[in-house]
């Protein structure tokens, strides 16, 4: 049952309601309270411009423990001599961006409408949403961006314009900060060829509750 949410009350429904492919409610807005509690509850929005708020919270997480990533000896090379540089924070609404304007297989348009981007741009600047950037000869080549809640990081989005950009963010996410927990949200080859691996609700809230 997908639930419809009120628009002048921020809750939701139990996320063990959602659907199978995880979509548990419709509506609501992306204000940062609700946003907040979304993800403090293991919920997030993900819809195309001509969708309603779409919610989701899967049975199955696809997530990447930092202390288990996969770096190949070819990759070590790369973080060694590929002369990139990683900052933290320092272009978020750029790495956004890049990231909603990057062409997806089999994909037309983007799901971080503008609606989207302004809603993470206000939580970056409440402190919640977190950038890494990757920088190659003083520019942006590749990043990722997302919600950090407790000892989780929640990633949304990840872009490259050059070979091996986004692997070099991720993995500086993993090795260089102290969350416990990568989530993924959704698999793919990219991320389950980096170590990433399925769990289920339980476990991850567990996490999210510092447990």
């Amino acid at each position: 049952m997908v639930f419809s949410l009120p628009e002048d009350e921020i809750v939701f429904p139990n996320p063990d309601l959602a659907d199978d492919d995880g979509l548990l409610a419709i509506g609501g807005d992306l204000s940062p309270e609700r946003l907040i509690l979304a993800y403090h509850h293991g919920i997030f929005p993900w819809f195309s411009d001509d969708d309603p708020i779409c919610w989701y919270s899967p049975h199955e997480r696809c997530v990447i423990y930092p202390e288990r990533i996969k770096v190949s000896k070819s990759m070590k090379q790369v973080l060694k001599n590929g002369g990139f540089k990683v900052t933290v924070d320092k272009a978020f609404a750029q790495v956004i961006a890049k990231c909603a304007n990057l062409p997806r297989r089999d994909q037309a348009g983007t799901w971080i409408t503008g609606e989207m981007q302004q809603a993470y741009i206000n939580l970056h600047q409440l402190g919640w949403a977190h950038s890494f950037e990757v920088w190659k000869e003083n520019e942006l080549v590749g990043g990722l961006y997302g919600v950090a809640v407790g000892e989780v990081f929640c990633g949304e989005s990840m872009f490259s314009s050059v070979s091996n950009a986004s692997k070099v963010a991720l993995i500086f996410l993993c090795q260089e900060t102290n969350f416990k927990l990568i989530d993924c949200q959704l698999p793919n080859e990219h991320l389950l060829s980096l170590g990433a691996e399925m769990i289920d609700r339980k476990t991850y809230m567990g996490f999210l509750n510092n447990q």
